[in-house]
């Protein structure tokens, strides 16, 4: 197999991506997709935040590519099975992506690193941050090549480098630098955006306004029953559970293992109720598609809007924060539950309100929730330690006999 690429010269098409993405405003990381000849698939920067507005909390490079990649595959496009494909990021990939890489089989080349949300936060290759029947896939797939030079950039490589496709297999330090400190120049800056929204005593109910009013018929045309069901805040019971066993049902038809995820807002009353399309992509669970839809439809209602509508706007359709996530099926110890969990703190990207300490819910557990809570406690230091991830099973019995029938 002729070898056409060297680990250099991808590292610097990922750097250039970050460097865009570093000008759009949004997270300085870039990435891209290599064939076992070298020949790059698709290259492409973050695009969490686009036109000051947050856009999709999940946009992450990696997860970007992968989605990618597997629209092109249901194309009909004669792309190689993941095994044979190297993604190569400018930063070592955050728990979301990790997740998404593991589920679909890719292999990674890894530039700078992340203390704070890396799956490598600890630089020493050990994965401990994953739950341990993942450490080993990821050595055997995620590769940090080694960085020449003598500043604090430098290192020495571990990892498993992708078989017969590089030439050269360093990173020069410059280019490394660049890698960090796109990412770092941007980190903080979009963090706040993302985490920040109206506070929680300026919300207003969105079930009091008429059935004309443009948020809801636009609500209501991307979840036709929205609205249609109130609990107390943070309480789901019984009345959701036909909502989520139509989504459950949709998620087995779409590839899925019949999970679903509804989203409350701080009133209780259900904004969204959704499944996962993993036939469309195997990575697109049910809470990616959750999380994305409400993103993508306050991105399109303030994008074009004044300062005073966008805040209106924020005051009915709040941040996820201010409301509850609540889940058919508990993430899990695997790649996919792990993949939301990180997908979850992606979309919070700041500590949880004291106000809600039940903002992630599940009805039936995968795991126990012993097991799921040493998952959340061995994860990176911005799910520990800042967003406090702590997933709780809902307290209606009710809800729980519902869906144990599904």
């Amino acid at each position: 197999m002729r070898k056409t690429i060297d680990v250099q010269a991808a590292v610097a098409i990922a750097a250039n991506e970050a460097v865009a993405a570093k000008t759009q405003g949004t997270f300085g990381v870039g990435g891209l997709l290599l064939d076992q000849q070298g020949n790059v698939l698709k290259s492409l920067q973050n695009n969490v935040v686009r036109e000051g507005l947050v856009f999709d909390p999940t946009a992450h490079g990696e997860r970007q590519l992968i989605d990618w990649y597997f629209a092109e595959r249901a194309k009909g496009a004669a792309l190689p099975p993941p095994e044979e494909i190297t993604i190569v990021t400018s930063l070592d990939p955050c728990a979301m992506c990790t997740g998404a890489i593991l589920s679909a089989g890719f292999n990674v080349v890894v530039a700078a690193m992340d203390p704070k949300a890396g799956i490598n936060y600890e630089a020493n290759g050990s994965f401990s941050a994953l739950p341990e029947p993942l450490r080993a896939r990821a050595a055997s797939s995620f590769y940090y090549p080694p960085v020449l030079g003598a500043s604090a950039y430098a290192r020495e490589g571990w990892g498993s480098p992708p078989r017969g496709l590089f030439i050269g297999k360093t990173i020069a330090e410059g280019t490394q630098a660049l890698c960090s400190l796109a990412f770092e120049a941007t980190e903080e800056k979009v963090q706040a955006l993302c985490s920040s929204d109206v506070a929680q005593d300026q919300l207003r109910d969105p079930a009091t306004l008429a059935p004309w009013h443009p948020l809801v018929r636009k609500l209501r045309s991307l979840y036709p029953e929205a609205l249609t069901y109130r609990c107390e805040p943070q309480a789901p019971d019984a009345g959701l559970a036909p909502f989520m066993l139509a989504a459950v049902a949709r998620d087995s038809e779409q590839g899925g293992g019949g999970d679903a995820v509804a989203l409350l807002d701080a009133f209780g009353n259900l904004l969204l109720c959704v499944p996962g399309r993993r036939t469309q992509s195997a990575i697109c669970t049910a809470f990616m598609e959750c999380t994305r839809q409400y993103a993508q439809l306050r991105y399109m209602l303030m994008r074009d809007a004044s300062a005073q509508e966008q805040m209106e706007i924020g005051q009915y359709l709040a941040h996820p924060r201010d409301g509850t996530f609540v889940f058919a099926r508990g993430p899990g110890k695997d790649a996919q539950g792990f993949m939301d969990l990180g997908a979850y703190g992606s979309t919070m990207e700041g500590p949880l309100p004291e106000h809600n300490p039940r903002q992630l819910q599940y009805v039936q557990p995968t795991v126990p929730q012993q097991e799921l809570d040493a998952v959340c406690a061995a994860m990176p230091p911005l799910y520990r330690d800042v967003i406090r991830i702590r997933p709780v099973r809902v307290e209606s019995q009710a809800l729980i006999e519902a869906l144990a029938k599904s």
